[in-house]
Parts: C-alpha cells; structure tokens; sequence
C-alpha cells in the first residue's frame, strides 16, 4: 500500500491520534511535534489541530455514537477505528466541511493503508449520514448520559456533582469544550498599553499583568522573541503576587517546571534569589530556557532534587519564600489538554494527596520563622487542595492559614483562592497560603 495518506491533513491527524489513543502521549505535545515537521498549509495545520483536539475532548461521545454503527470494535485495526471517530468528528461538530470531503478523504485513507477497508468506511459513514442521529438524550441513567454527552468518565461526572452540585458541574462539564483561550504575562509593564493593541487582546479580569484573546499564536509575535510577554494562563499568574516579593528574598520554588511562576518571582526579584528545582534534566532545561528568554538567569538557579528531599538537601531557616506548585491530577487543564481526563482514575487521588503533604512536610523545614510557603495547583477537587492544607496544619500546629484576597470574590473559598474553568474560562487553578509562626 501506498503511504500517500500520511502526508494529506486527515492522514496526519489520524497519525497523532493514533499516537495519543495508543501510546497515551500528550495530545498538545504529539501535535507539536508533528506539526513542527510538516511542510502542509497553515489552514491543513489548523485542520489537524482542529480533528485532533475535538476527536479527543469528545472521544467518548464519538465512541456512542460509532457503536451503533459498528458490530465489533475488537474486530478493527485501531487505526480503522480511529479514522471512524475522527471522521464522525467532523460531521457531526464541523459544519462548515462538507460531507463529502469528509467521506472522500476517510475513504481514500482506508484504502491507501489497506485494501478492502475502504468499503468498510464508505458503508458506516453513509450509512450515519443517511440515518437518525441516536439521541444521548433518551439515556436513561443520569450520570451516563452526562458522561456520554459531555465526554467524561463516569467516576468524573459523580465526584463533580459531589462537590460542586449538579447546576454548577454542568456548567464546568459544558465549558470543557469550549476553546482554551490564548493568554500571556505583560513582563515589560511600560509596555502595557502598546503590546495589548499591537496583539488585539483584553484585559484579564484576573490578572492585572494578563492579556487575553480568543484565539492566536503569541509565541510568535516579536514581544515574545524579545521577553517582553510570556504565554501563561491567568490563573498561574495570580501565584507569584500571593507572596508579596520584596526583592532580596532567598526563594525555594519546589516544583519548578517549566518555570513560568519562577520567572514570575524572579521578576520582583533585586538582590534575591531563587532555586528551582526539578527532578528531571529536560524539564531543568526548559526553566533555564524561560529564564534566558526573561533576562532572569542571574536570578534563578536550577537544581535536580526530589521535592520530597528538601529537607535533607538544605538547612532549617534556609528560605524566606517557599512555592509548591505540587504535581496532582491536573484536571483543571482538561480544556487544555483533554487526554487528562481519561488517563487517571479515582484512585489516583490517594497517592497523590500522601505526595503533596510529603513535599510540604519536607519544604517546611526549611523555611524561616515568619516566612510564608504558597501552595498551588491546577486541580479542581477538594481531596488536592483544601484537604492537603488541613492535614498539613493538624500535623503542624506550628503553622497557620494566611487568608488571601482578589478582587473577583467568586473565586475566593475559605481564604483560598479556587477557580474553575466555568468562571473566566481560565484553567482550573487552586492557591493557599501557609505561614511558619513558631
């Protein structure tokens, strides 16, 4: 067979999806690289970023509906099966692509790669276009048709309803698949004014150094080439102000990769420091770039450590600052990254939660008397967040919450900062903020 198909836009499509379904790779990683490579249109380019991000954000959905043109899934190549849901994809949520094209293009792909398959698409395509479309509204069980409609795992669906209520979890199941908004760090703030009409953005309603815009490439704009914006989503950035930098502050920033809040701190930064730590070289590497990029080098200095170490690496009294950004489950970027979702399962909120209070349990050691860690993360549920911070001071009754403030007070909970993707479609993003006292 002929390998003609991986080089139109549906055929490299179907490569990355291939390539998130089959070897769990990051859907907005596997585009970058392939994209980077290709030498297709910017309009192919936007049509894969396009097939590959709608097929994944809702895979489930797609799959309903395929198996109800489809015997045996097993029986299909997964590339097979793949092309089917990508294809379905565009029908059903592309309005502006013709059906035909979408039948021509699957078709031709099938064939290509396997003699006989073509038949096979050409029949389940023509045969969902000629039928009614099933209604995943006439589900019967409640948290199965959330699941189905919204492309969510059953567990999500009940732990979303559970803490936040059912009006509230629609809200967010709806705005997951909305489009991520594009949004940037103003570095050079004399700028301010320029940079937003110079990239047509907004204000953020969060951050008072955030722009925002419904879509667009600011990595290529000349502010960026130059350091005076940096891509990081509203919500990351209201970390750094938390800590009120005064300037010559010695600064631990735990889990540093890939170094957007470092740089953030940094930038109060006069004679102060900061030491960014990662366990892996590659990620050390991307914090070191970021920094090169802002002009903060002198100011941030990697190193390759175990979070959970700290404590066995530096003195007590060592820091004035502590961030930990902690690892977690993530799911407030599940717009951004809609793979997320289907890659954990309810258990992982255990072990992730005994790896949180570790990592705050040895940072703790090392901060001053007065200093002030900050703890972050980018996950909506209340098992990574608010729990974490009680356990943390049961354990450490020589520790107390700060409660912190904005401006927007629908984001504030108990003195803590916690955003869901609903309210300012912004990822999801939770803050606290602790203070050694004895």
């Amino acid at each position: 067979m002929g390998n003609n198909w991986s080089k139109k836009a549906r055929g490299q499509a179907l490569l990355i999806l291939t390539d998130v379904f089959d070897n769990r790779s990051y859907s907005n990683i596997a585009l970058k690289h392939y994209l980077n490579r290709s030498h297709l249109s910017q309009e192919d380019k936007a049509l894969i970023t396009e097939i590959v991000y709608g097929t994944v954000a809702r895979k489930i959905t797609l799959e309903w509906y395929l198996a109800h043109f489809i015997a045996d899934r097993e029986q299909l190549d997964s590339w097979l099966y793949y092309l089917l849901l990508m294809s379905l994809y565009q029908l059903l949520y592309l309005q502006k692509i013709p059906q035909y094209a979408v039948v021509n293009d699957a078709v031709t792909i099938a064939k290509d790669r396997k003699t006989g398959t073509d038949k096979l698409v050409n029949a389940v395509l023509r045969k969902f276009l000629r039928q009614k479309t099933p209604k995943i509204s006439e589900i019967k069980r409640k948290n199965k048709r959330y699941s189905i409609a919204y492309s969510l795992p059953v567990w999500l669906v009940r732990k979303m309803i559970d803490q936040y209520g059912e009006d509230r979890a629609l809200a967010i199941f709806e705005s997951l698949l909305e489009r991520s908004k594009a949004s940037i760090r103003v570095v050079k703030t004399e700028d301010f004014e320029t940079i937003k009409q110079d990239t047509k953005s907004d204000y953020s309603l969060l951050s008072p150094l955030g722009l925002v815009k419904e879509s667009g490439h600011f990595a290529n704009s000349h502010w960026f080439q130059k350091g005076a914006i940096t891509i990081q989503d509203e919500s990351s950035q209201l970390v750094a102000p938390t800590l009120s930098i005064q300037g010559d502050e010695k600064i631990l920033d735990a889990c540093s990769a890939p170094g957007g809040k470092s740089a953030h701190m940094a930038s109060y930064l006069t004679t102060g420091q900061i030491i960014a730590l990662d366990l892996y070289d590659h990620k050390l590497k991307l914090i070191e770039e970021n920094a090169h990029r802002l002009g903060l080098s002198d100011k941030i200095k990697t190193e390759k450590l175990d979070a959970r170490k700290v404590h066995e690496k530096f003195q007590p009294d060592t820091f004035d600052k502590i961030l930990v950004d902690a690892p977690c489950s993530g799911l407030g970027l599940m717009r951004r990254k809609p793979d997320i979702k289907y890659n954990k399962s309810n258990q992982d909120f255990h072990s992730l939660q005994k790896l949180q209070l570790e990592i705050l349990d040895s940072v703790c050691q090392t901060i001053k008397k007065g200093g002030i860690i900050a703890y972050s993360t980018c996950t909506i549920f209340t098992d990574e967040n608010q729990e974490v911070i009680k356990q943390f001071l049961k354990d450490h009754p020589n520790f107390i919450q700060i409660p912190l403030e904005h401006k927007q007070k629908n984001i504030m909970v108990d003195g803590c900062i916690v955003i869901t993707p609903e309210q300012y479609k912004t990822d999801g993003f939770f803050i606290s903020q602790i203070k050694r006292i004895s």
